[in-house]
């Protein structure tokens, strides 16, 4: 995401959305009243009724809407906006829908940004220049082809080898399996995005090892990890676990699981846990919070402004960690909302 312009003195921020990502992050600060001014295409209102009627052609045109629904969609990456037009050349007063994907630029305007908000662009600026990674789970029989995004793990390719069938030689298949593999690959991944590759056996290794020949720039600097489940429980195993590449333990999604993975530890054994507003609450404000997690989606809900600023005044880290993913089920369970905490009180 880029940051092209803010005016603190209106509470507007123009930014461009760069990645598929910059949608999920803009979908987790957006809210309802809030306007939204964008370039987007609306049938021509000097039309008469009878090319109306007939679906007469769409201009473009710049247009201010004021929010009422917001839809994001994880199956086509798109964010849809409803609302009514507060301002441009025409049909103020009535409701259009605005659609956002990667390259398109919008200005958002606010009576009040909350601290969370503004610091989720923030980070959104700075994590759009890492790359995603992409992980392989398999064993000899099946493989998971899975993508890391900022709002979480999404698998997009499940293969089967076929060993257990008698049509074809062991090796034969192998090669097959491994070609289809290679193939799904060379449609996802793109230049510096790291590739993991994990299971149980030794599957993952003569993978690498097939991959090395046919597309030594996918696999040249593949990671290879053991893990004791294939398909996407070994990929969640490896990541709550910390394994793998700096660029697993610095990706948003590593770091929630991890964070929420202690903090279930520390609750387990009546360590310095604690979860549920009132008691993160009270924690905060003592000083004693040393990670503060707190569910995107709850933070869409309601303004947690006072508990993050008390935590980072002493010094205490705030994560805010996605529903989609098994952590952010994890910290639904609790209230949504919990802290690792520097001692028990």
């Amino acid at each position: 995401m880029r940051l092209l312009d803010q005016d603190p003195i209106n509470g507007s921020m123009r930014v461009q959305i760069e990645t598929e990502d910059d949608i999920w992050h803009l979908f987790n600060v957006l809210e309802t009243n809030d306007v939204l001014t964008a370039s987007t295409t609306r049938r021509d209102e000097k039309a008469s009724d009878k090319l109306r009627a007939e679906r007469a052609e769409k201009k473009r045109m710049t247009l201010s809407v004021r929010a009422e629904k917001i839809e994001f969609s994880d199956s086509d990456l798109r964010l849809r906006v409803l609302g009514v037009i507060t301002d441009g050349p025409q049909d103020i007063g009535q409701h259009h829908t605005l659609m956002f994907e990667p390259g398109e630029t919008l200005t958002v305007t606010k009576e009040r940004w909350r601290e969370t908000q503004t610091e989720r662009l923030r980070k959104a600026v700075f994590e759009s220049k890492r790359p995603m990674v992409v992980f392989v789970s398999l064993d000899q029989d099946d493989a998971s082809v899975a993508v890391l995004r900022q709002f979480g793990l999404k698998e997009i390719a499940s293969i089967r080898s076929m060993r257990s069938g008698k049509q074809y030689a062991e090796k034969e298949t192998a090669s097959g399996y491994h070609d289809e593999i290679i193939s799904k690959l060379s449609s996802v991944t793109e230049e510096g995005m790291p590739l993991v590759l994990l299971g149980p056996g030794f599957e993952k290794e003569l993978l690498a090892e097939s991959g090395k020949r046919v597309r030594p720039d996918i696999f040249a600097k593949a990671h290879v990890h053991h893990t004791g489940q294939s398909g996407m429980a070994g990929i969640n195993e490896l990541m709550k676990k910390g394994m793998g590449a700096n660029i697993l333990r610095e990706s948003r999604v590593a770091s929630e699981m991890e964070a929420v993975e202690r903090l279930m530890e520390e609750i387990g054994k009546d360590g310095p846990g604690t979860y549920g507003p009132d008691h993160v609450a009270k924690a905060a404000a003592a000083g004693a919070v040393e990670t503060l997690l707190i569910l995107d989606s709850l933070v869409r809900e309601k303004d947690h402004d006072i508990v993050v600023r008390d935590t980072e005044d002493q010094k205490g880290n705030v994560i805010i960690v996605s529903e989609r993913h098994d952590a952010g089920r994890q910290l639904a369970a609790l209230g949504g909302i919990a802290a690792i905490l520097r001692y028990k009180i």
